[in-house]
């Protein structure tokens, strides 16, 4: 490897933008070689923009290019299996964007292809890298919250169902719809906070009462009318721990309820509590028999999450070291998204299959 990471960005659309923003920002340390879209005339765009000297005509040529040691996935669902394990099994570094995958069985396959190759996979969940979210594990590896017994975290959107009719809202593309869109975050993030605690059981309902009469619709993604929605728009869940700690998650992308649209977390421990409402939280504890709280906020000065994170990958691909955010806490998601999913259409309470 040169002394530079190379970097190959599959995907040029709006998250691929990002990555290819963040680790421009790090030229001490890598360089961006290649880019390519299914739609070739957008990365030729932003090839331009940032000076990225090849554009590749397919992801496969990205992958076997020897100008590209790290390989960014930034496309739909449905690709990111197959294009992470062809990178892997290419001998390159892999940061993929989330969820993992459409499935816990295509993540298993991700999972066992990076022991295979002993190449870098993580996978990009950015809200580990928001600063309140750092501020609350910080204090909780301090032993502030003591131990976390359970937790309450979830996302409501009112109106917000992205690209009515696209890969967004096609099971067979998307793996699901707000669930597996903004809930892997949240679902990801709090089991962090937690303590990576093993899941072992899934209690969970879906409802899909909005899109499939073409209510709810956001603002984000062009819709296809003449393409179908066969996904949820809500969803509920009760995940147990092995440890005996458990988790509520609730995530819609629309729905009749007041909410404020953040992302929002709260641990209750037995020596205090955290809550985060992006991007601000609070710090929660007693003493002297009256209840105390500590206000948490984003700095001025922050560089911001996807800094961390892109920098934080780098050092990973560098260093030899296990990822924050590793193909292991992918597939976790992933085994416990397809359980509630599971659980939604069968009624009952779904143990976890461990078999990796």
């Amino acid at each position: 490897m040169s002394d530079k990471i190379r970097i190959g960005i599959i995907g040029a659309g709006n998250i691929g933008g990002v990555h290819m923003r963040e680790f421009s920002k790090l030229a001490e340390e890598c360089v961006i070689t290649t880019v390519t879209d299914t739609y070739l005339p957008l990365a030729e765009s932003r090839a331009r923009e940032y000076g990225i000297a090849h554009v590749a005509a397919s992801p496969e040529e990205l992958i076997q290019s020897s100008e590209v040691d790290a390989v960014i996935i930034g496309v739909p669902n449905q690709f990111h299996a197959p294009l992470a394990i062809q990178a892997l099994q290419a001998n390159k570094h892999v940061l993929l964007e989330k969820p993992m995958a459409i499935s816990s069985a295509a993540a298993r396959e991700i999972l066992l292809a990076s022991r295979a190759t002993n190449k870098t996979l993580m996978v990009s969940h950015q809200m580990r890298w928001e600063s309140v979210p750092m501020q609350i594990k910080t204090q909780i590896e301090r032993g502030e919250l003591g131990r976390i017994y359970t937790a309450k975290t979830g996302w409501f959107r009112r109106k917000g169902i992205p690209g009515w009719g696209t890969w967004f809202t096609r099971m067979d593309q998307s793996g699901g719809g707000p669930l597996i869109d903004i809930g892997v975050h949240m679902l990801d993030l709090a089991l962090y906070l937690m303590g990576n605690p093993k899941p072992v059981s899934v209690y969970g309902a879906t409802y899909a009462e909005f899109g499939p009469h073409r209510k709810g619709i956001g603002t984000w993604g062009k819709p296809d009318w003449s393409g179908i929605y066969d996904v949820e728009d809500l969803a509920t869940a009760l995940i147990k721990m092995e440890d005996g700690s458990t988790l509520s998650l609730e995530v819609s992308w629309a729905v009749h309820k007041d909410t404020d649209n953040v992302p929002f977390i709260d641990l209750m421990g037995t020596e205090g509590g955290a809550s985060y409402r992006g991007p601000q939280g609070k710090l929660l504890t007693e003493k002297f028999d009256r209840p105390i709280e500590t206000e948490l906020r984003k700095p001025d000065n922050d560089e911001g999450e996807r800094q961390r994170l892109s920098r934080h990958f780098l050092e990973c691909v560098r260093e030899g070291k296990q990822p924050i955010s590793s193909a292991l806490t992918g597939f976790t998601n992933n085994l416990v998204l397809d359980a509630i999913y599971e659980s939604s259409r069968t009624g009952n309470e779904v143990k976890l299959n461990w078999d990796i």
